[in-house]
């Protein structure tokens, strides 16, 4: 399906700009996007990938993962059957989750990858997506976030009279986003033009050392028990930061109503939660006997390796998402669309945002700040259009940075479970937000 929407979106792009004579805008927004893939996101993600990667090394040697991985064994056994239930790879995914819900978004990335890195180990298809993979693409494209913290600053720093106003309505339509992805890459894997090829016909046969699909994953290394003073150095870190968290919570005083006090909570927990991790992982694996320094820079290795692998998938897919909205593309859509729309009463003012937010998370918050500046801050459309903002995700971007890192070439359902989870994200802000504050 990639081939396809890539293709489109070339041609596309080039076609409309010869016809309405943006040509040079489409040529000037290829170079762009590909400077863009390389300098503002692959470069900078090296520094982010190699410092996580190396946190979670930390965490893997000292059983860390596994633990995680046992402890939410039932849950993640329905969302990922294909993976054993003591493999990193659940670890990693868990910690993904938590990162994002939590809007940590330069932890959530890297945690991601590995993730990737972690089920590409169970691909006996190299280069072609398994179901485990697309579940777990459609998971985050899904968004689950607890706080749209981007649009809350938005519409806070116009002066809004309750920017917290949209996190019980982009509460609801993630929840609508995530349920519609799960339930999309479920049903779409069952149909034959999804279906996993035989592992004898996988685009790329090449033999690597992976463990197979029915074999469980080697045991973690042993490490050394916790002695009574080293669980008591790991309950003082744990008591110090708990400290800093109620403190942060409480001090400032007592908030106007609940949706204040959630947001302080989620801001504490933002600001603590990567300070507390990357002390905690060092020092917990310290305790058990890892070699700490020695390890971390093991893992942090493959951070320059990841972010490297994934400049080309980069360069293909910000290319032509740039060359289609320089050529005026997603205007024309949504003017083609605006008197279908305007029939069941959705805002033709958010069409340009429904229709770029798959392709560009940078665009879409320019048009919500747009949004904001045409109709006030605690406008009904501009409160759909944060909740939109905090309830879907750049899905397209999301797909070449994940299957770019592990070199998946044929995404099979992952790419349309994704765009239904945005479909879905979108119509019920719009619904959601007209029952709310109407």
């Amino acid at each position: 399906m990639l081939n396809y929407i890539w293709l489109g979106l070339v041609l596309l792009g080039a076609g409309l700009g010869g016809v309405s004579g943006h040509l040079p805008a489409v040529g000037a927004a290829a170079f762009d996007a590909a400077k863009t893939a390389v300098v503002t996101i692959a470069l900078p993600l090296i520094g982010i990938t190699a410092l996580w990667l190396g946190a979670m090394r930390l965490a893997e040697k000292s059983g860390m993962i596994h633990g995680l991985a046992r402890v939410l064994r039932p849950p993640l056994r329905f969302l990922f059957p294909e993976v054993p239930a003591d493999h990193p790879a659940m670890g990693s995914m868990v910690m993904n989750m938590a990162a994002n819900m939590i809007g940590l978004t330069n932890a959530a990335t890297p945690l991601g990858l590995r993730a990737m890195t972690d089920l590409e180990q169970l691909n006996p298809s190299p280069g072609t997506a398994t179901n485990a993979m697309c579940t777990f693409l459609a998971i985050n494209t899904g968004s689950v976030q607890l706080l749209p913290t981007t649009a809350i600053g938005i519409m806070a720093a116009a002066g809004a009279l309750n920017p917290t106003a949209i996190v019980g309505t982009s509460l609801l339509a993630t929840f609508c986003s995530q349920v519609t992805g799960i339930t999309a890459v479920k049903l779409l894997q069952r149909f034959p033009v999804f279906r996993l090829p035989p592992p004898a016909q996988a685009p790329d046969p090449a033999p690597r050392p992976a463990a197979p699909v029915a074999e469980a994953p080697a045991p973690p290394p042993p490490t050394a028990p916790l002695s009574a003073w080293a669980l008591l150095a790991v309950l003082a870190l744990v008591a110090f930061f708990a400290w800093l968290f109620f403190r942060a919570v409480l001090l400032p005083g007592a908030p106007l109503g609940a949706a204040a006090w959630f947001q302080r909570i989620m801001g504490a927990l933002s600001v603590l939660a990567v300070p507390f991790l990357l002390a905690f992982f060092p020092l917990y694996a310290a305790l058990r006997g890892v070699r700490v320094y020695e390890e971390f820079v093991e893992g942090a290795k493959q951070g320059f390796e990841v972010a490297i692998r994934i400049i080309p998938f980069l360069v293909a897919m910000l290319v032509a998402v740039g060359m289609f909205r320089s050529a005026g593309g997603v205007d024309l859509l949504a003017r083609a669309l605006k008197p279908v729309l305007d029939a069941v009463h959705f805002p033709p003012e958010l069409l340009p945002m429904a229709f770029t937010r798959p392709l560009s998370g940078s665009a879409t918050i320019a048009l919500f700040a747009d949004l904001v500046k045409t109709f006030g801050p605690d406008h009904l459309i501009t409160r759909m259009g944060g909740t939109i903002l905090g309830s879907t995700e750049t899905t397209l971007y999301v797909v070449a940075v994940y299957f770019g890192a592990v070199g998946i070439k044929r995404a099979r359902h992952a790419v349309l479970a994704g765009l239904l989870a945005d479909l879905a994200g979108i119509i019920a802000s719009v619904l959601i937000c007209r029952l709310v504050f109407s």
